[in-house]
């Protein structure tokens, strides 16, 4: 049951994003394939406390879970090849999936977090979602308002447009949250925090917290899926 992530991991990421070249990573690549496996232990003790509140998380595998450490710089005018931080997503569907997850991010310097929320969903998806915040706003106020979430999370971050999505005028008392392109909230968590037994608790802890949230936005999504069918 690994509960915390080693300190040579955070190392490992400190020291690739001053030498982010393929020369340092190639000699370096040992150290890489140590903190790769540092972190897939420590999501396999995660999962296992997670599945208590979130059964789609049942069966899935932690190294599937992970992203790729190599960047796609093919449309970047920033060529580093590496990403210069781990991260993981969990949801129902997986690491691909659109659905709302659980998003763990491990960055050096106190810039790691987990997120929760949707991110970024296609145009029917959005739709739905907002049809859902206009229809059911006061249940989503509440959400926010849960001494459980606010204890972890400040509130709803992410891209919004600039003016009034189409349908919604502004004296729709959800106007403010209609108008994001993406719905997300964050935890961060301290690189003290990241190498003590502490990560295990507070990242469970956030994650039943979000948990909400991520039903709210998952509902609309699965009834247009379900449209679909």
């Amino acid at each position: 049951m690994k509960k915390y992530l080693d300190q040579s991991t955070l190392d490992f990421i400190r020291d690739l994003r001053e030498n982010n070249h393929r020369e340092w990573f190639e000699k370096n690549r040992n150290r890489y394939e140590a903190a790769r496996q540092d972190f897939i232990l420590f999501l396999k003790t995660l999962l296992q406390g997670a599945v208590q509140f979130e059964p789609a998380l049942e069966g899935q595998e932690a190294k599937d879970l992970l992203f790729r450490i190599y960047r796609d710089v093919r449309f970047s005018k920033d060529k580093r090849p590496y990403k210069e931080h781990i991260c993981a997503y969990m949801a129902e569907g997986g690491r691909k999936t659109i659905n709302p997850g659980f998003y763990l991010h491990i960055s050096p310097n106190d810039g790691s977090f987990l997120a929760g929320g949707v991110w970024m969903p296609p145009a029917p998806e959005l739709k739905a979602i907002r049809q859902e915040i206009d229809y059911n706003y006061e249940e989503l106020k509440a959400i926010l308002n849960a001494p459980a979430f606010k204890k972890y999370y400040g509130g709803l971050s992410g891209e919004k447009l600039k003016t009034n999505p189409k349908g919604y005028d502004g004296e729709n008392p959800a106007i403010d949250l209609l108008r994001h392109k993406s719905w997300n909230t964050t935890y961060l968590l301290p690189d003290d925090v990241v190498t003590s037994e502490r990560l295990y608790d507070e990242c469970l802890g956030a994650m039943k917290a979000v948990k909400p949230l991520n039903d709210f936005f998952l509902r609309p999504m699965q009834d247009l899926k379900a449209e679909e069918v």
